[in-house]
């Protein structure tokens, strides 16, 4: 998933608020779970409170004095973390559990807290051995005794926050899993809902390889205004590369009908004039079929959804070769998978591939090989079929092999030919965005490799 697609930022936004909402909700309910603990711990500590001071009594002699203990055994154990203490306000004894042993709870934390309706204080504190204790503190007046007593009970917080700390690893265990499911469930969401995307995507891949000429099958109403909008365009583009096809063909046929009349009267003088007349119409006559053959192989080359299979065109230019070249005993080979096609018009296919085994057949010994690799390159991330051609013949030097690409250049006078096959070769090629490559062969002589687009057959 790249970091600019679509599915990334649906999904990237969706984790985002995702896991800030589960924060959220994972403190909140954290923070709940502590209050009520708090609240619990506390109402543990003011029960005790309560007994502490019930039990409380002022004997004959004025001095306080417990009438029984606690149900609490751990206030009887050495710093066991839970403790009370009776401590007037004036300079008098204290009166402190035995689990104080000789220490006395540290009050002063909770002079800064404010006593509630009831005159209750709750803070915390620390105890023996640094303990951290949850106090509750209240101020009483006895009957017979002349100065409040301040009645505290102490806890070990240790337990709550234990019992807290217990809470929160589930919780976040339990919110970290949700996250995972909500990202995984996300994910499914996003990847289902963005396949219609992926389904058009591939129709124009399929489009583009030759497979198909339009975008099939249903799609939401959301995508179908786009397929549709798609559809017209490829249909568009298709009448005007026809009617383009159709203007060039009416101008060269309008042109060419007066170039035969101005060629036979040209002839018919056999003066120097008459035959630099001829000479000009040849040249024009060449001039349009080459312009022609141009407009008609750009239009061919960008119309979508163009597929020829490679594989009979081939064996159409053998069977007319083979009656060419038959007193000459010119063997070829074709090797060609039957899945091989080529993405434009089977013309020009025939053009290229004629031009390089015509060519290959002139220069020959005794053989010609053709190959044909599906997967020849790919270019712009669209796969080329690679054409080669080898011959056993003399080759052709280096330093010639760019010139012979030109345009009516012919190294030998004694072939026939007009020294244009290659070049319109390199040209139909070039359309297409290919290339044709000249090479020495294993089999002695050149070796033309032609890389053209390519496509596969449609269902």
């Amino acid at each position: 998933m790249r970091s600019d697609s679509l599915a990334f930022r649906l999904v990237a936004g969706a984790a985002l608020w995702s896991a800030i909402a589960l924060l959220a909700g994972g403190l909140v309910l954290s923070t709940i779970f502590r209050t009520s603990v708090e609240r619990s711990f506390d109402a543990r500590l003011n029960v005790l409170l309560h007994s502490l001071i019930a039990t409380t009594e002022v004997d004959a002699d004025g001095e306080i004095e417990r009438s029984r203990g606690l149900s609490e055994t751990r206030f009887d154990l050495a710093y066991s973390g839970w403790y009370w203490q009776i401590w007037p306000v004036a300079a008098r004894p204290a009166l402190r559990s035995r689990s104080l042993f000789d220490q006395s709870l540290d009050l002063t934390p909770g002079e800064a807290t404010e006593r509630n309706d009831v005159g209750l204080k709750v803070f915390d504190t620390l105890g023996p051995e640094n303990q951290p204790l949850r106090v509750v503190e209240r101020r009483v007046t006895l009957p017979g005794y002349d100065v409040p007593v301040s009645f505290a009970v102490a806890g070990d917080r240790t337990e709550m926050n234990v019992e807290i700390q217990g809470f929160n690893t589930w919780l976040f265990a339990a919110m970290a899993a949700m996250g995972a499911g909500l990202l995984v469930a996300l994910l499914i969401q996003v990847r289902f809902g963005l396949r219609p995307l992926e389904r058009v995507r591939h129709s124009l891949a399929q489009i583009r390889s030759g497979r198909a000429t339009r975008l099939e099958g249903d799609f939401p109403l959301e995508i179908e205004p786009l397929a549709e909008e798609l559809n017209g365009l490829l249909e568009s583009n298709r009448e005007v590369l026809e009617r383009a096809r159709t203007h060039v063909g009416n101008l060269a046929h309008a042109l060419k009908t007066p170039l035969s009349v101005l060629t036979n009267e040209a002839r018919s003088h056999k003066d120097p004039f008459g035959e630099s007349v001829a000479r000009m119409t040849l040249q024009m006559r060449e001039q349009i079929d080459h312009h022609l053959a141009r407009a008609r192989m750009a239009a061919s080359a960008n119309v979508l959804g163009a597929h020829t299979p490679v594989a009979p065109v081939l064996a159409r230019i053998v069977r007319a070769l083979d009656r060419i070249y038959a007193e000459r005993g010119i063997s070829i080979e074709i090797d060609c998978p039957e899945k091989a096609g080529f993405r434009g018009e089977a013309q020009d296919l025939e053009e290229v591939a004629g031009n390089l085994l015509d060519n290959a057949c002139k220069w020959a010994a005794a053989r010609v090989r053709m190959t044909v690799i599906v997967d020849g390159a790919t270019r712009k991330g669209r796969p080329f079929l690679l054409l080669r051609v080898e011959d056993d013949g003399p080759g052709l030097p280096e330093d010639a092999r760019e010139t012979v690409l030109k345009r009516g250049t012919r190294l030998d006078e004694t072939k026939p030919g007009s020294g244009l096959g290659l070049s319109i070769v390199t040209e139909i090629a070039e359309l297409y965005g290919g290339e044709l490559k000249l090479e020495s062969s294993e089999m002695g002589g050149l070796k033309a490799e032609l890389y053209l687009p390519a496509s596969v057959a449609r269902s």
